[in-house]
């Protein structure tokens, strides 16, 4: 079946999250459940806008329980899930709520269980991540309005097929075991080619070059866009989104003239920038706890807390360790101050580049010297050197 959605600006097919396909065969299962009908397509509006009629596929129900699948679609994105089915059981449990419906999220086969602490769920949870946990319990509870039901509605996610795809991701290495990872922020996959993206980069900026203004922000993602609006007040009109291309943002800003960039992201994406890496993709390099242990060791840290901080799966866990030993404002002192090194080193001496790393979980700030400044220009519309 023909599943597009819709394209990004360089013709890219757009695709949907392992968490949209759960969401909607969530909302799908519970609907037929409760209301004792069968279904082929059901609605769903994603985080991202975006609408979403999802193709239900394996329908089985009865009169406890009702089941379907949908279908994970990538687009043109290179994504190893692409075209597993992601199922859903809904089933009713237990007495009704007097405060309203309860929805219980489970994993089934084929769905990684967290192992080591510092991930979005707990140990021993299903790694189904936040926001499509929400999406699945808001589609489930509109049923229940829906229907007027107020008991309990157990769902429960599994993906055939899924443990052994697993082993071509990340999921092993972060502790999640037996399966994949249910996730997505949006909603929607967008297309992760290479040339797409640093072309995307380059025209963002130029956009802004030719509107007068010469310095702007620069953000890999999601998070960093919210960071800038919510904690800096910057005017997202100015923020250029890089993904993993920290470096070819910058080279594009010396070609286009600009003066001036503050890059702004999360910790566990920048945290490589001090050691020179300028493609944050995990394929590329993950030196995150290197980079960790050897600043630790730089600020006086016994071999065993390098040991601690070296044996950590992120860099909330990282952090975690430096701040019970007291060490880690110290080690963002040097981090920051390696990182600036690097930019300038990449910059030359015509681009001036600063930097803001933040991670809200771990309430953590850190700037090279002239971030601010650079803020301050930035947000008064300087336009001139």
């Amino acid at each position: 079946m023909n599943r597009d959605i819709g394209t990004t600006r360089s013709g890219l097919r757009l695709g949907y999250t392992t968490g949209s396909c759960a969401a909607g065969a969530a909302k799908a299962a519970a609907r037929m459940l409760l209301g004792q009908e069968e279904i082929r397509q059901v609605r769903l509006m994603t985080p991202k806008g975006i609408e979403l009629y999802l193709d239900l596929e394996e329908i089985t129900r009865n009169d406890t329980y009702a089941e379907c699948a949908v279908r994970k679609y990538s687009g043109d994105d290179p994504d190893v899930t692409d075209g597993l089915l992601v199922f859903v059981r809904a089933e009713k449990t237990a007495e009704p709520f007097l405060s309203g419906p309860r929805v219980l999220i489970e994993g089934g086969p084929g769905v990684g269980r967290v192992t080591r602490p510092g991930l979005e769920q707990e140990v021993g949870q299903a790694a189904i991540n936040r926001v499509p946990r929400r999406m699945i319990r808001d589609g489930v509870l509109e049923m229940c309005e829906k229907y007027g039901y107020r008991g309990s509605i157990k769902v429960t996610v599994s993906v055939p097929g899924g443990e052994k795809t697993a082993k071509k991701t990340f999921n092993p290495r972060l502790g999640i075991e037996g399966g994949l990872s249910i996730l997505g922020t949006t909603g929607i996959v967008e297309p992760m080619s290479e040339k797409a993206l640093t072309d995307t980069i380059y025209l963002e900026m130029k956009m802004i070059r030719e509107s007068g203004c010469l310095r702007c922000f620069v953000t890999p993602g999601n998070y960093g866009s919210d960071f800038l609006q919510k904690e800096l007040s910057a005017d997202p009109r100015l923020c250029v989104k890089c993904s993993n291309y920290v470096g070819e943002a910058i080279d594009f800003g010396k070609i286009l003239g600009m003066k001036g960039i503050l890059l702004v992201g999360h910790m566990g994406k920048f945290i490589k920038l001090a050691a020179g890496v300028m493609n944050t993709h995990s394929r590329q390099a993950d030196c995150r706890m290197e980079v960790f242990a050897s600043h630790a060791a730089l600020a006086g840290a016994g071999q065993k807390t390098v040991e601690r901080i070296m044996n950590c799966i992120n860099t909330s866990e990282a952090a975690a360790v430096l701040r019970e030993e007291g060490l880690l404002q110290p080690v963002l002192r040097t981090v920051m101050e390696r990182m600036e090194f690097y930019l300038r080193q990449r910059a030359g001496g015509e681009l001036a580049v600063e930097a803001v790393m933040f991670s809200a979980e771990d309430q953590i700030r850190a700037e090279t010297s002239g971030a601010r400044q650079m803020l301050r220009k930035i947000t008064e519309g300087e336009t001139q050197i």
